[in-house]
């Protein structure tokens, strides 16, 4: 059983971190408010407030930050999904709190609330430290509140995960709302546990693990719902605990997933066709109906400005499916931004399509390497070269494409140090083809290769070499003192000090050539150049300490602040976001919900006749 010091309240027990109105509460007997289900996001290391922690760039091309605040999207749906059958759900981004205030108490907080059952997610491998660590306090805060876990990295690392003691349940699979549900209603004593398909738990000392399935060939039986997180907001009085990442309220961009599954094969990711069909048993994509996707996107619309991320090719599901979303939008006739998300070169057809049925489009392409041989080797035979590719990029242009952002990696197989220098100069090559809309990014993959994808199952065919394989070992890397030691991976053509040092030195190009090229100021150029340096600095400090003592020495100025030299190293980050409206919200459909809201609270409070 995997044991290691516990970070909360501990021995000195419940009462001490109550808050004192919950203490009061408490004495008089008054029951706290019941929560149905409490879903709690974790931070990536629960205690990175205290941990001085190089954890590089891995998060420079997402919203989030180095924590990974931001909660998967399948919080939104569980939300859906049960408060349409009558439960109280709450979501709270405890890595955001942690975040935003450093004097934010975690247990205290937790120990004020009164959940029925409580749900956190292990999505992305990297928080399984933090993960693990917030569900050890919750359990010894609320020690009778069933504990379940979900996610990819829950599905793969089911079994062992239960045997961690402050696990109850852990639901497997990509889609679990269904079965959350009878499992809320089975801890009622309405159903048996063993009905209940997708669900790993123990009886009587053994792990039993219920069949996967819950395969639906539909994703329109949850909705999307934004207006939940205004209600969570008036409820619970709470408004930071929903926010879906640091700076949402400013850049609120927000995403709609068209499709679970996939079709391509790229070697290192979790969700590739064939990690599917072991991991989820999804043996080929299933997507949202047109109808679905569209009047999810008109709600976000009524309530946010911001740009909408459709997450997915829509061409995966055909030319008639795309067509009909497109036709569909045109119906709608959004003022948001659309972005559309291509896997492999679109027909300039359907681009001419895009540009006639949406007002306002933006388009997103991940080519990972500009070598041909390196790019077959992480997607399989791609089927586009790069004259395609950026013939496409000047027809989107050409068409009124708002904005067009081009992402390469960086650890792939058969990609060698040289080949890194030289995607970096081919990224100098594509912003001659257009004007400022087109960009290009590049970071490092990590920090880990996704399990259950053929890199991790199968690492000497693709010339990995992994230096984690248990959930546990996953969690220890986590806590090493520098990224290079975080990599779950290094590969035949570079160790993972090769990794990183091809990354700062593509870093430094590729600002170089933004500047030059006027994708970003001077001024934001030698800001990203600076952290870069100081990255660089501090990574050898830190390495010279491993190698002298054996430890890292304790830096106070850095505890906690440690993240400054993993952000906006391989871009300035504000350069993901599209730029901000006058206003971000609608203030009328925010009234409006405040009004129901407001309305359904009196009629409960309503005496019965």
């Amino acid at each position: 059983m995997p044991v290691w010091p516990y970070l909360g309240p501990g021995q000195h027990g419940i009462a001490q971190v109550l808050p004192k109105s919950e203490q009061r509460m408490r004495k008089r007997g008054t029951p706290m408010a019941k929560i149905d289900l409490l879903l709690l996001h974790a931070p990536s290391v629960y205690d990175f407030r205290d941990h001085a922690i190089l954890y590089g760039p891995v998060s420079d091309m997402i919203p989030s930050s180095t924590v990974f605040e931001m909660y998967p999207l399948g919080f939104l749906t569980i939300a859906s999904y049960l408060t349409a059958r009558g439960m109280k759900v709450r979501i709270v981004n405890l890595a955001l709190r942690m975040m935003d205030d450093r004097r934010f108490d975690v247990p205290r907080f937790l120990a004020g609330l009164n959940p029925v059952a409580i749900g956190i997610d292990l999505h992305w491998l990297p928080h399984c430290h933090g993960a693990l660590e917030v569900a050890r306090i919750a359990k010894e805060i609320h020690p009778n509140v069933p504990l379940i876990m979900g996610g990819l990295s829950s599905t793969y690392f089911h079994r062992e995960l239960i045997a961690y003691p402050q696990v109850d349940y852990v639901l497997r699979g990509d889609s679990t709302e269904p079965p959350l549900h009878q499992l809320l209603l089975a801890l009622r004593g309405e159903g048996r546990f063993e009905d209940i398909p997708n669900l790993t738990w123990q009886q009587s000392g053994n792990v039993m693990v219920n069949p996967l399935r819950f395969i639906p060939d539909t994703l329109d039986y949850a909705d999307l719902r934004p207006d939940l997180m205004v209600e969570m907001v008036l409820r619970y009085r709470d408004m930071k605990s929903v926010v879906p990442f640091g700076g949402w309220v400013k850049n609120p961009i927000t995403t709609v997933f068209t499709v679970k599954g996939c079709s391509y094969e790229c070697v290192t990711c979790g969700s590739s066709a064939t990690a599917c069909t072991h991991l989820t048993r999804r043996q080929k994509p299933v997507f949202r109906s047109p109808a679905s996707v569209v009047a999810n996107m008109r709600m976000i619309s009524r309530l946010i400005h911001g740009p909408i991320f459709l997450v997915g090719d829509l061409l995966q599901g055909g030319a008639g499916y795309a067509e009909e979303i497109l036709s569909r939008l045109h119906e709608a006739a959004l003022d948001n931004e659309i972005v559309f998300e291509f896997f492999t070169v679109p027909p300039a057809s359907f681009l001419e399509s895009i540009a006639k049925h949406v007002r306002r489009w933006s388009m997103e392409f991940s080519p990972e390497s500009h070598e041909q041989t390196v790019r077959d080797a992480q997607e399989g035979e791609t089927g586009y070269t790069n004259a395609n590719m950026e013939a496409i990029f000047r027809k989107a242009l050409h068409l009124g494409c708002s904005r067009l952002d081009v992402f390469f990696m960086i650890g792939l197989p058969a990609q060698t140090v040289a080949s890194v220098a030289a995607t970096i100069e081919y990224c100098g090559h594509l912003m001659t083809l257009g004007d400022k809309r087109i960009s290009c990014f590049i970071s490092p993959m990590g920090p880990f290769i996704d399990p259950g994808s053929r890199g991790f199952e199968e690492p000497d065919r693709f010339g990995y070499t992994l230096f984690a394989h248990t959930l546990e070992e996953h969690r220890q890397l986590l806590v090493q003192p520098t990224w290079e030691r975080i990599l779950n991976y290094e590969t035949k053509w570079m160790t993972r000090a090769e990794l990183v040092d091809a990354t700062y030195d593509a870093a430094e190009r590729l600002n170089e050539l933004k500047m030059q090229h006027g994708r970003i100021s001077q001024r934001r150029g030698r800001l990203v150049a600076r952290r870069i340096r100081q990255a660089r600095t501090l990574r050898a400090a830190i390495d010279t300490e491993l190698v002298q003592s054996g430890k890292i020495a304790d830096h106070p100025q850095l505890r906690g602040a440690i993240s400054q030299y993993s952000m906006s190293t391989v871009c300035d980050k504000r350069e993901l976001y599209w730029p901000n409206r006058f206003v971000n919200f609608n203030p009328r459909t925010i009234a409006g919900i405040v009004g129901r809201y407001a309305l359904s609270t009196v009629r409960a409070l309503r005496p019965e006749r």
